[in-house]
């Protein structure tokens, strides 16, 4: 599937960041192999929100370095597959995004779908939980951060809030960031919104943060404020100073 010179579709930051944070990027890249021809998707719906997570990716950046944090970051666009989908889910490889065809999609075969698999996905979690069992193995304590991005409105329905909190069956460490963001003042914060967690829509948390039994969060980050490096700073600052008093608080 993937080339020699093609970009390898894992990008770990900081594999030995002494901070308990461990952060994730399922949708930080847009490539597409160059085999898939572009997938027939017009060049300009590659700079929207169904190729990737605007922002998330230099954001995810500087909050590793602010607080000496392990990030692991998928290059691939979404639209080739979904690293937070299962790959059996039509979702993971769609034929449609928002409004937008996807002809590149439209009947893959199994092994098709199997070879975006074998060359995106399964390196990308296989570093995630490789990453993981080692820091378990040390006996390091880790609060997994699932790091993505929202559109300030989808399909016609504008999104007033700047930042959502995600969270499913545990909730420790999402209502410690609930508390802290809010208290910011100068915040609309969802709570659950613009999405939720759930086993039927979502992987990365249910598999390796519920799955491992780890204390975790998805943050969402609405995209016109990480839009530029300006923006992307701001943030990644932000979440350092409220980051840490998580993990402190959290203890």
């Amino acid at each position: 599937m993937l080339d020699p010179d093609e970009p390898n579709p894992v990008r770990v930051l900081r594999e030995d960041g002494a901070s308990s944070i461990f952060l994730t990027g399922d949708h930080a890249g847009r490539a597409i192999p160059r085999r898939l021809r572009g997938l027939g998707v017009p060049l300009a719906e590659m700079d929207r929100h169904i190729a990737w997570d605007i922002g998330i990716a230099g954001v995810t950046e500087r909050l590793s370095e602010a607080l000496d944090a392990t990030a692991v970051l998928q290059a691939y666009s979404r639209l080739a597959i979904d690293c937070n989908r299962d790959p059996s889910w039509a979702s993971a490889m769609p034929v449609v995004s928002e409004y937008t065809p996807i002809p590149g999609n439209e009947g893959l075969t199994d092994a098709d779908r199997a070879a975006r698999v074998a060359a995106i996905f399964t390196p990308y979690h296989d570093r995630i939980r490789g990453l993981l069992d080692a820091r378990a193995a040390a006996g390091r304590r880790t609060l997994f951060v699932a790091m993505h991005s929202f559109t300030p409105s989808f399909k016609g329905e504008r999104r007033d809030m700047q930042v959502g909190v995600l969270f499913h069956r545990d909730v420790r460490m999402a209502n410690v960031m609930l508390d802290l963001l809010r208290a910011e003042g100068d915040l609309i914060v969802g709570a659950n919104e613009p999405y939720a967690i759930t086993d039927d829509s979502d992987y990365s948390v249910p598999t390796h943060a519920e799955g491992l039994g780890l204390v975790h969060v998805e943050i969402e980050i609405r995209q016109d404020l990480i839009a530029d490096a300006a923006g992307q700073t701001a943030w990644a600052d932000r979440f350092a100073r409220l980051l840490r008093a998580a993990d402190a608080r959290i203890g």
